[in-house]
């Protein structure tokens, strides 16, 4: 399990400049994942060779100067209660200000750790103009200069330094499917339809990530443990509909469950915020299976469900190879097709392929069709393994493996699905010099 840690601040404080500053930094080092990341307010960085994940609430926050202010303090308390550690940021060429000095005062009683930033601070004389921040009551805070990164090294060895050491689970060989969706979606009488009253075949075990609910799933022949983001500690102060939470909330169970079972209304739509869940999903390689709940309140004509599933199809691009199941929770229908989809799910992520069966399989595959020169030079592609992770990434060996673009990358995956099946999983394919 990675800490989160939760950038917060008013608007136009340089956040986001710094959020994307961090992500880019490792998307530079690790191998970049094909598609792009749409989702700009969620990512996972490194530093120090300790792991954690980075939400930036600014992008969550839209309206006008009255609404910001209670927004804001929405969303300072969110971070108090999900994050692990707070980054506090503010601007020095605006110096203090009312809002800045109201989040100070809800961060002031708070047991984590909090990191005040000064941002913009790219000279000396704005070095001087920082100190007026003491008053804000946080203590010590760091200089930075997001554009340029003068300052981060520094911050970023005080974050890790002070994140919780995650105790490891005790990992349960169950597979770990989590149930996750926008608030309202039919997420908690989905689990209970699943259950049904018959709690005696149930084993409750105490939030693993002290607030995510584990249930053991143990009916018609199969066994898993069931993430309920839906029973999570309801928050009173919180509003139900705040994008911010949802995803908040689906970032600890998706990051630590092999398949999300993604639920949405139907009469909602496939709309901003279940796409964000979707994108935290694959974006963490996990299995998905998507559920349309509450299909049975939609004004059926013909092809209706035809239709929703393509456009789900159209929005979820390049990787549409996720399985697409219309439920009523409140009718139970379909709900065990539901459960049979997500254990297809979990063995296509689970499934070791023998590396003579994908060289036998591919290469021809690979001869008929080869990479496209790049200038004047040809791709030769020897050798195919599977690589030891705990979802499936494929490393292709090749005399010239900086001349394969994204195309063919993707005609190899498709390649793959074609002919072993990893419905529902995301698939990475990396090409090495041979």
């Amino acid at each position: 399990m990675s800490n989160i840690v939760a950038v917060v601040g008013r608007p136009n404080v340089g956040k986001s400049t710094f959020f994307n500053r961090l992500i880019k930094r490792r998307e530079a080092i690790v191998d970049a994942v094909s598609g792009v990341t749409r989702d700009r307010h969620y990512g996972k960085t490194d530093w120090n060779g300790k792991e954690f994940s980075l939400i930036d609430t600014g992008g969550y926050v839209v309206g006008s100067d009255d609404v910001f202010e209670a927004e804001i303090d929405k969303q300072v308390e969110l971070a108090i209660d999900e994050a692990d550690a707070i980054i506090f940021m503010v601007d020095v060429e605006s110096g203090v200000t009312g809002m800045d000095e109201d989040v100070a005062q809800l961060l002031r009683k708070v047991k984590k750790p909090v990191f005040l930033v000064v941002n913009k601070v790219d000279n000396n004389k704005r070095l001087e103009d920082a100190v007026e921040f003491y008053s804000l009551g946080l203590g010590e805070y760091f200089a930075i200069a997001s554009i340029n990164g003068s300052g981060t090294g520094d911050l970023l060895d005080a974050v890790v330094e002070a994140l919780p050491e995650k105790e490891e689970v005790e990992e349960d060989e169950l597979p770990r499917f989590a149930v996750v969706g926008r608030p309202n979606a039919g997420k908690s009488s989905f689990i209970n339809a699943l259950i049904g009253e018959e709690r005696y075949i149930v084993t409750d075990i105490t939030g693993t990530t002290r607030d995510s609910i584990d249930t053991k799933y143990n009916r018609f022949g199969f066994e898993f443990n069931l993430v309920d983001t839906a029973g999570i500690r309801r928050k009173s102060k919180v509003k139900e509909d705040l994008e911010f939470y949802s995803v908040m909330r689906s970032v600890r169970a998706i990051e630590h469950c092999d398949v999300c079972m993604l639920v949405l209304d139907a009469t909602r739509g496939f709309d901003g915020q279940v796409q964000n869940i979707f994108w935290l999903a694959e974006r963490n390689r996990k299995g998905i299976v998507i559920l349309v709940n509450k299909w049975d309140l939609v004004e059926k004509e013909t092809k209706t469900a035809k239709e929703f599933e393509k456009h789900i199809r159209q929005e979820i691009a390049p990787f549409t190879d996720v399985p697409i199941v219309f439920i009523s929770v409140l009718n139970k229908q379909r709900i065990f097709k539901a459960i049979e989809t997500a254990v297809e799910v979990y063995n296509n992520r689970t499934k070791r392929i023998k590396t003579s069966v994908l060289n036998e399989t591919l290469l021809p595959i690979i001869e008929h069709q080869p990479p496209p020169a790049y200038k004047g030079k040809f791709v030769k592609i020897k050798y195919i393994m599977q690589l030891p992770t705990p979802q499936p990434q494929f490393a292709f060996f090749c005399n010239l493996p900086q001349y394969v673009k994204e195309p063919y990358k993707r005609f190899l995956e498709n390649k793959l699905r074609d002919q072993f099946d990893f419905t529902g999983v995301p698939v990475s394919v990396y090409m090495r010099k041979k």
